[in-house]
């Protein structure tokens, strides 16, 4: 007999939905198969849904497929469903059919538990039953977003066996699948292929370059759809593609997409998020303002967007007008104002805003900690530095790789690399940013053998290095002299790990060749690098002419200063350091040539900047600049030191 409960629930629905020929007061002993169908569909409840399934299985109904497939289908429906009950419905049947299969796969891929979507799968196979292009799309969803590249292939190609591979639906989530795996060609081919494309084929390869950082082709197929194709670009099209220009600084398309928004779209708040973002980002301040203005509703994102943009370009203030405007802050706004203030080396703001975050109960994210951090080392502010870490500690914060390296970084900079490798040591896990960010610290800090045996220990522990742990690597053997090992290290970037070398990779090798006194291959050296800008030359010249000084190669400091000239360049440096070998030399007339040849071309030296940290306290100097607060007590102290310590008479210090 049913509950009272359900017979209720049985009544209210049957006085609009129940043919006449069931009664209210129908027992379960008179309701048939599609009576219960009937209840199932107008369940409202998981409380009621139990009790009818309750009252199925008392009468044997329970593995009729009809009844089952209207049970599960309620079950997995995330909007009203449970999907613990369905998995427990699911285990009880005996032989589910590929509708439950499906609804299951589905509700799991929704949920984001893919490794029980690929379960299923197989089951249903080895079950003798056949997928069909509802089941696949949410396999290759699942094996897309695992990275499952081999047994996405195979996938594939069960699809194509059982006559699948040119379904819409399925060559769409093919196509999704690859963009995941980062498999852009194979992306292009299926698009190639397919017989019908629909919008979502468009916005699947546009996006799939997108991913891949392939921004010009990805502003092409948007070109290609609103020409060749009968698609019109919906809102995920236009989103993607203006992600596209922003990535490209490419104002001209962002506008042309704009008006197609104009004129053929809404401006939702989706689509204005992206345009605002795209012309903040584009230094368009005045049309972002302008969209910023005419979005129906605007929210955190958009209000995000306008403050990140002003801050990126160094308008501090702007930003935090709008900062302070915003009717709700996140913590991602949050991160953005105090991003820029670090960008800018605006730190003491930074540490302010930081603490007003606390005070009004905002609790910040790892990546907020992380640009304070960097904020520190960027500084050498190591108190400040040592007080975020506390913080971290207080408020137990997981120092996962993010977090660590960013603490490896600060210490490491701010010279205390004993604490730096005790963090490296203490992460749980450690990935090519953490094993680089010790290794240039240890280079940084003078440790050049535990540096390489640390960039040993990294390959044996099969972590693939990058371009900026090369750049450890070669400054480490630059500071021991280790000319051999640098040119093998420099050799192995594109031999072995197909890594082209950036200027930074020639600078640590020049200045190995420097050090060493090879002044003619640091010299060939710079004539072989392949640069588009000829100032970005003026660094190596630099460190050669240094070397020149050093070893007293008259010679080729003329010829390099000549060099430095031709580039106009109005560095100092060059000039500087050849006065420098001239009085090294004892040829005090070339000196003074030199001064005057800087004078004529309006040369001038740029003065030295230094600071210091004082109690929490960053304090900076510039040569020459009497503006600080206490200029006075500053030299007077410096008069008292001057007379305490014995100054040789160093020539190369005239200039």
């Amino acid at each position: 007999m049913p509950s009272p409960r359900q017979l209720r629930f049985f009544h209210s629905v049957s006085r609009h939905y129940v043919p006449r020929c069931f009664s209210p007061h129908s027992t379960a002993t008179t309701l048939t198969k599609h009576s219960w169908i009937f209840l199932l569909q107008n369940c409202k409840s998981v409380n009621d849904l139990e009790q009818i399934h309750a009252q199925i299985f008392s009468l044997g109904f329970q593995q009729d497929s009809a009844i089952l497939n209207k049970l599960m289908a309620f079950c997995t429906d995330p909007s009203r469903g449970d999907l613990r009950y369905a998995e427990k419905i699911f285990n009880s049947i005996q032989l589910p059919s590929l509708f439950v299969y499906n609804v299951m796969i589905k509700a799991f891929a929704k949920k984001g538990s893919f490794e029980k979507v690929i379960l299923l799968f197989w089951n249903l196979r080895e079950q003798g039953l056949q997928p069909d292009n509802f089941t696949y799309p949410f396999v290759l969803k699942a094996m897309g977003c695992l990275g499952e590249v081999l047994e996405g292939e195979k996938i594939h190609g069960f699809t194509v066996k059982c006559g699948l591979g040119f379904d819409s639906y399925v060559c769409n989530s093919l196509m999704d699948m690859y963009a995941l795996f980062g498999r852009i060609g194979n992306v292009e081919k299926l698009f190639d292929e397919m017989h019908e494309r629909d919008v979502v084929s468009w916005n699947i390869l546009i996006g799939g370059f997108v991913k891949c950082r392939r921004f010009e082709d990805a502003l092409n197929v948007f070109g290609q759809m609103e020409k060749e194709s009968n698609m019109r670009p919906n809102e995920a099209t236009v989103v993607t593609s203006l992600s596209a220009c922003t990535a490209l600084k490419n104002l001209k398309f962002g506008k042309q997409i704009h008006r197609y928004v104009t004129e053929e779209l809404e401006l939702t708040s989706i689509i204005g998020n992206a345009l605002v973002d795209m012309y903040c980002k584009c230094g368009c301040f005045s049309t972002a303002w302008k969209v910023f203005d005419e979005m129906p509703s605007k929210n955190v994102i958009c209000w995000t967007s306008m403050v990140a943009g002003y801050a990126n370009s160094g308008q501090l203030d702007e930003a935090r007008k709008l900062f302070e405007r915003s009717p709700v802050r996140d913590v991602v706004l949050w991160t953005a104002m105090i991003n820029g203030y670090v960008q800018f080396n605006h730190f003491d703001e930074a540490v302010e805003l930081f603490r007003e975050m606390q005070i009004q109960r905002v609790k910040p994210d790892k990546f907020i900690l992380v640009s304070l951090l960097t904020g520190c080392a960027h500084l050498g502010a190591l108190e400040q530095g040592k007080w975020i870490h506390e913080y971290i500690d207080e408020n137990r914060i997981p120092v996962d790789t993010v977090v660590g390296t960013a603490l490896i970084d600060m210490y490491a900079k701010c010279g205390c690399i004993e604490k730096a490798l005790e963090i490296f040591y203490g992460l749980r896990e450690k990935d090519t940013a953490s094993w680089t960010s010790v290794i240039c610290g240890l280079a940084m800090n003078g440790k050049t053998s535990k540096a390489l045996e640390l960039f040993s220990e990294m390959k044996q522990a099969g972590l693939k290095p990058d371009d900026i742990t090369f750049v450890g690597v070669l400054s480490a053997c630059s500071h021991a002299g280790m000319v051999e090992e640098g040119q093998k290290f420099f050799d192995s970037m594109t031999r072995i790990y197909q890594i082209e070398p950036k200027l930074e990779h020639f600078g640590c090798l020049i200045d190995l060749l420097a050090r060493a006194g090879l002044l003619i291959e640091g010299e060939k050296l710079i004539e072989s690098i392949p640069v588009g800008n000829s100032e970005n030359l003026i660094p190596f010249y630099s460190s050669l002419l240094s070397a020149c000084r050093i070893y007293g190669n008259v010679e080729m400091g003329e010829r390099l200063v000549e060099r430095l000239v031709n580039l106009e360049s109005s560095d100092s440096s060059g000039h500087t350091l050849l006065a420098n070998i001239y009085a090294s030399a004892d040829r005090w007339e070339e000196v003074t040539k030199v001064r005057k040849q800087m004078k004529d071309l309006g040369v001038k030296k740029v003065p030295g900047c230094s600071s210091i940290e004082i109690r929490g306290v960053i304090h900076e100097f510039l040569v020459g600049d009497p503006s600080h607060p206490e200029i006075k007590e500053i030299y007077s102290t410096l008069h008292r030191m001057s007379k305490l310590l014995s100054v040789p008479d160093d020539q190369s210090s005239l200039l």
